[in-house]
């Protein structure tokens, strides 16, 4: 089936007479909300309290061999507490081949010698890898089941990642970092609890959305919105892509308050946000074979 391409409107110019502020491009996603800093102070100190305390059972392991192991990482876990809960005596060189966000659970692999580690850091940094998420997100449901969004990717002058039009890709930004291309498919699992999970295709990009202006406002409150489930196929691994996608697509991650999920919806405050890795699919660095794994849906997408 043929993808049909589409193209936001560009912003408007800059004072074409100020060529300081011309010097660099615009983002197009917001700045990080005031509330944000505050709540996202408490979960880093939280979570660093649970990280401290974490140890890894057999619950968490989805796989292992003599090469790897496959865990599924907990919400509001850091990645390093995984790798240094295991056992040293095993082996000296443990190393993590993928990181997951704080507040993001799911698949996490770690590898147990320095050959395969750099087999498969190289494969999750050439995307090699195939990988799906799954998230709930509040906002408009959207009137497309299948999109994929292609934009810019980058830091602003203030540090935070932003997304940006496709067409500054490779341009600079303050700091001497430059603008990346970064490229979502995602699909709509359901809305408002109506629909059903179905089995992640790689093929079929659906519509294609090349992004050149603003993005989908996130208006009203958290019991205003629409709950909607979706899964994502990132084809490029960029810092906090799948949340700054959805925030673009005025479906921001639930919790995710640097991108303005609501923190607070029907009574409930939310810990963190609701993103999980759902799947893995690679080449095994040592056998050739292809291997897929699964993690279990976190309770929030089951309740859906």
């Amino acid at each position: 089936m043929a993808s049909k391409t589409y193209i936001t409107s560009p912003i408007a110019n800059q004072d074409p007479h100020n060529p300081q502020i011309q010097s660099y491009p615009v983002p197009l996603s917001p700045p990080l909300p005031p509330i944000s800093k505050p709540i996202e102070l408490n979960r880093a100190l939280s979570a660093s309290s649970r990280s401290s305390l974490f140890k890894l059972t057999d619950t968490h392991i989805v796989f292992e061999d003599e090469h790897f192991i496959v865990v599924n990482k907990p919400q509001g876990i850091y990645c390093e507490s995984i790798l240094s809960s295991l056992p040293r005596d095993q082996t000296s060189e443990l190393h993590l081949a993928n990181r997951l966000d704080r507040d993001t659970s799911g698949l996490m692999v770690i590898t147990k010698s320095h050959k395969v580690a750099g087999k498969l850091v190289k494969a999750f940094t050439e995307h090699k890898v195939k990988k799906t998420y799954i998230a709930l997100c509040l906002g408009s449901a959207p009137n497309w089941k299948t999109i994929t969004v292609k934009s810019g990717h980058g830091r602003s002058k203030f540090g935070m990642w932003r997304v940006y039009a496709l067409s500054n890709v490779g341009r600079s930004l303050p700091g001497g970092s430059v603008i990346r291309d970064m490229t979502t498919k995602f699909e709509v699992l359901t809305v408002n609890k109506h629909g059903s999970f179905t089995e992640p295709t790689m093929s079929n990009e659906g519509e294609v959305l090349a992004v050149e202006g603003e993005g989908v406002k996130c208006g009203g409150g958290g019991d205003e919105r629409d709950e909607v489930l979706i899964r994502a196929y990132p084809k490029t691994g960029r810092t906090h892509q799948i949340r700054l996608h959805c925030q673009y697509l005025g479906i921001p991650i639930r919790g995710d308050v640097k991108y303005e999920g609501v923190h607070e919806c029907g009574g409930r405050t939310f810990d963190g946000h609701s993103l999980h890795a759902e799947s893995l699919v690679f080449t095994h660095p040592i056998t050739g074979v292809e291997v897929e794994f699964r993690a279990p849906f976190p309770h929030w997408a089951t309740q859906n």
